[in-house]
C-alpha cells in the first residue's frame, strides 16, 4: 500500500518509483497518496516536509515534494536491468512497461538508483540482490527480508536460480539445508514470545489450537502441507469447534465432515504444554537460521567484491526482522556513520520524552 515509497518521497523528499505486484494494491497506493497530498495542503504541512538535515535553518524552504510513482508488475530475476518487470498479477489492461525507470541509464535522468525492500517476500529479496550485482545502474540497495519458507532451495530447474542458498560458500557447506519447518521458523518474532511465556499469555492457546488442527487437516487430506490458515486474533476467545468451524474452509475442508470433538482431539489439547515447549525450541533456534541465510546473502555479495554490511537497524520489539542488508559499489564507512549518528539522535530524543 505504498508506506515506505510515500515516507521515502514526502518524508525525505526523494524520488521514488514503487513496484508492486498486485494492481489493486499500487492504485490503492495512490489514492493514499493524494488523501496526504490533499491534508498536507489544507494544513500547510508541505513547508515543514522532509528529513531535519535536508532542511536549511530558518527561514525554512518551502517544499512540495513529488508523491512517489507506483508501477504494477512483478520483478524478473533473471532479466537484464533494462527490462526487469513482468506483468502484474492480475495482468493490467494496458502492457506493463518492461522498466519504468527510462532504460538502462538507471533514473529518469540517466543517474544511478537505489533499490530497497523493506521486508520483502520470499525470492524477492534475493532477485533484488542479483539485479543491485549485473546492473552498473543500481549503485546501492538495501534489503530486508521475510517469509523465509517462501524462498525457492536448490535444485532448481535450469534457468530458475534458487532464493537459497546464493553464495558458492554456503552451497560448498555440506548439510546447508534448510527445510520448510526451519525457515518458517526464523520468521517469528522472538521478543513478543519471550513476552507471551513470561505472562503466561492465552496466545500460547493459539499453538496448540493451529497444531491440532493441522492434525484434523492431514488427517483429512494427507497432501495438504504448510498451509497459512488465518483464523484471526478472536481465535483466542474462541472453543476448539469454533476456532476449526473458522479455519477448516481455509483449508479447503467441510467442517461437518470433520470430528471436532472426539477423544483424540480431547487428548491432544490437553498436550498444551508440549506445543509450547516444542514452538519454544524452535523460537531459541530460529535466529540460526536467520543467520546463516542472511550471511548466504552477504556472502554472496562480498564474493562478486562489493562492499556490505548487515545492520541493526530496527528495534526488534518493534520489528522482528531488524537486520538490514547494505550493499554498495563504493566504501560504506560514510553511510553507516550517517545511520550511527541518526541512531544516536533517536536515542536522545527517547531519553528527553
Amino acid at each position: 500500500q505504498g508506506h515506505l515509497s510515500r515516507f521515502l518521497a514526502f518524508g525525505l523528499g526523494l524520488s521514488v518509483t514503487a513496484v508492486e505486484s498486485e494492481s489493486r494494491l499500487a492504485g490503492l497506493a495512490q489514492r493514499f497518496d493524494q488523501e496526504l497530498l490533499r491534508e498536507l495542503a489544507k494544513t500547510g504541512g508541505l513547508r515543514h516536509w522532509g528529513h531535519p538535515r535536508q532542511r536549511p535553518n530558518p527561514p525554512q524552504r518551502p517544499l512540495t515534494p513529488r508523491a512517489p510513482r507506483h508501477v504494477p508488475g512483478r520483478l524478473d530475476p533473471t532479466a537484464p536491468w533494462g527490462e526487469f518487470l513482468l506483468p502484474p498479477d492480475p495482468p493490467g489492461l494496458a502492457p506493463a512497461a518492461r522498466n519504468p525507470l527510462g532504460g538502462p541509464g538507471g533514473s529518469e535522468d540517466g543517474g544511478q538508483v537505489l533499490v530497497t525492500g523493506l521486508h520483502a517476500c520470499g525470492d524477492l529479496s534475493p532477485a533484488l540482490l542479483r539485479h543491485f550485482a549485473r546492473s552498473p545502474a543500481v549503485a546501492a540497495v538495501a534489503s530486508v527480508g521475510c517469509c523465509y519458507m517462501k524462498l525457492s532451495t536448490a535444485p532448481q530447474p535450469p534457468g530458475c536460480p534458487p532464493g537459497y542458498p546464493l553464495s558458492a560458500s554456503v552451497a560448498a557447506l555440506p548439510g546447508h539445508q534448510l527445510s520448510y519447518r526451519a525457515l518458517e521458523a526464523a520468521c517469528h518474532a522472538l521478543e513478543e514470545y519471550e513476552g507471551r511465556l513470561r505472562g503466561d499469555s492465552a496466545h500460547l492457546r493459539a499453538h496448540c489450537y493451529r497444531a491440532v488442527l493441522e492434525s484434523l487437516i492431514r488427517a483429512a487430506d494427507p497432501g495438504k502441507r504448510h498451509l497459512g490458515v488465518q483464523v484471526g486474533r478472536k481465535a483466542l476467545a474462541l472453543s476448539f469447534p469454533q476456532y476449526a468451524r473458522l479455519g477448516l474452509p481455509h483449508a479447503g475442508l467441510d467442517p461437518a465432515g470433520v470430528p471436532l470433538d472426539s477423544g483424540a482431539v480431547g487428548a491432544m489439547l490437553e498436550q498444551q504444554h508440549k506445543v509450547v515447549a516444542f514452538c519454544t525450541l524452535g523460537q531459541l533456534l530460529a535466529p540460526v537460521v536467520e543467520t546463516l541465510v542472511l550471511l548466504d546473502r552477504l556472502l554472496y555479495l562480498r564474493e562478486r567484491g562489493f562492499h556490505c554490511a548487515l545492520v541493526p537497524l530496527f528495534n526488534p520489539s518493534f520489528s522482528p526482522r531488524n537486520l538490514v542488508l547494505v550493499a554498495a559499489r563504493t566504501p560504506l564507512d560514510t553511510v553507516l556513520a550517517g545511520l550511527a549518528e541518526d541512531s544516536k539522535d533517536r536515542d536522545s530524543s527517547e531519553d528527553e520524552d
